[in-house]
């Protein structure tokens, strides 16, 4: 907790500000908009930061794509809550879970690459990040973040433009 937000795990209650934190950024390609029902299947991944007086500021999720790799995905801050902190607390909150859960690799999709420099990810140089047969059994998964992490085509309007980075932990 800082001195005017706190990071908690989220809640269905949640659901409705998550969607609305992530609504003007989706508005602007910035982010992937998600049917209500994938934030409650995904939502014990998320993590929701709240101001001292209980409205939800911003949303991280971390969500584990392979024995050693995970992804920080729907990170996102209100307007008025942007360049105070929210961001930075959240993403340090995700990557401490991550080294809990046992996870050696975080990845992130994103048009903020400055923004995670500061966290120590780098640009992928080798987009190849998982082995082939590792690939082949991400192919499997039916998660649009994985399908954007190994490039897939049928994502290709969803990502343009964006980042891959890495960061190890």
């Amino acid at each position: 907790m800082t001195e005017t937000f706190r990071i908690r795990p989220a809640r269905t209650s949640d659901v409705t500000a998550i969607k609305r934190l992530v609504a003007p950024l989706a508005d602007k390609r910035i982010l992937m908009a998600k049917e209500t029902v994938a934030y409650y299947e995904s939502l014990q991944e998320f993590r929701i930061a709240e101001s001292a007086d209980g409205e939800v500021i911003g949303c991280g999720a971390l969500h584990v794509m392979w024995e050693d790799l995970a992804e920080v995905r729907t990170l996102a801050a209100s307007d008025a809550w942007r360049g105070k902190g929210v961001g930075h607390v959240l993403v340090e909150s995700l990557l401490e879970e991550a080294k809990a859960l046992g996870v050696s690799r975080v990845f992130c999709l994103t048009f903020e690459v400055a923004f995670f420099k500061k966290h120590g990810f780098d640009v992928m140089a080798d987009q190849t990040a998982v082995d082939p047969e590792v690939y082949s059994e991400l192919l499997r998964s039916h998660d649009e973040g994985v399908a954007e992490f190994l490039d897939l085509a049928r994502v290709k309007p969803n990502t343009l433009g964006n980042t891959r980075m890495i960061k190890a932990l």
